[in-house]
């Protein structure tokens, strides 16, 4: 029944020094201990995956705070379920609660755990809808002070009048036109479709 410490950063410019500091004393041996360096946005990370596949029933799984485990909490409930299935034991160092290493009863544990973290996935999916709220808030009180928001439109060469008047009139083909002007096919269509008449 090993004691195994998985530390994770999303970047390779990121430091994991203060999850190993923590995980160190904890794990049955320094060999026990593996950090990654990879977004957590999904667990199709090589480490996590090789750890999860070494892992056997009665191990212990110690992470640091549960987003080290991943990001996505949907993904992160199904995990926790499919790793206590396996009668691995999980302990969350900055949540007392989720250790399901403490509880004799296996039972006790995945309950105590299962409530966590429907409330950790509640909170997040809260989190996540009040951010989108406030950022929609933001985006119309700007654009009621007259912000653009997009890229802003590119300036009409110099020659455009002439040019659109010339593909109108039938003398010249949309390709010289967009040559002329040095612009998409796209742009050109666009400009020529805003213009309803020229000089």
């Amino acid at each position: 029944m090993a004691i195994w410490g998985y530390a994770r950063v999303s970047t390779m410019q990121q430091n994991e020094d203060r999850q190993v500091v923590e995980l160190r004393p904890l794990v049955t041996t320094e060999s026990h201990l593996l950090v990654e360096k990879q977004s957590g946005k999904d667990f199709d990370r090589p480490i996590y995956q090789s750890l999860k596949n070494i892992m056997r029933e009665g191990d212990t799984l110690v992470i640091k705070s549960l987003d080290r485990l991943g990001r996505n909490y949907e993904q992160m409930k199904e995990e926790w379920k499919d790793l206590s299935d396996r009668g691995i034991k999980i302990r969350v160092l900055d949540t007392p609660m989720l250790d399901t290493s403490k509880y004799d009863d296996e039972l006790m544990g995945k309950f105590v755990s299962d409530i966590v973290l429907n409330v950790l996935s509640f909170v997040a999916e809260n989190e996540r809808k009040n951010i989108k709220q406030r950022q929609k808030e933001g985006i119309a009180i700007a654009k009621a002070k007259g912000v653009k928001f997009g890229r802003p439109a590119k300036p009409y060469p110099d020659n455009y009048e002439y040019v659109i008047n010339e593909w109108k009139e039938g003398r010249i083909k949309a390709v010289e036109a967009t040559k002329l002007m040095n612009v998409s096919k796209t742009t050109f269509y666009k400009m020529a479709k805003t213009t309803k008449s020229v000089r």
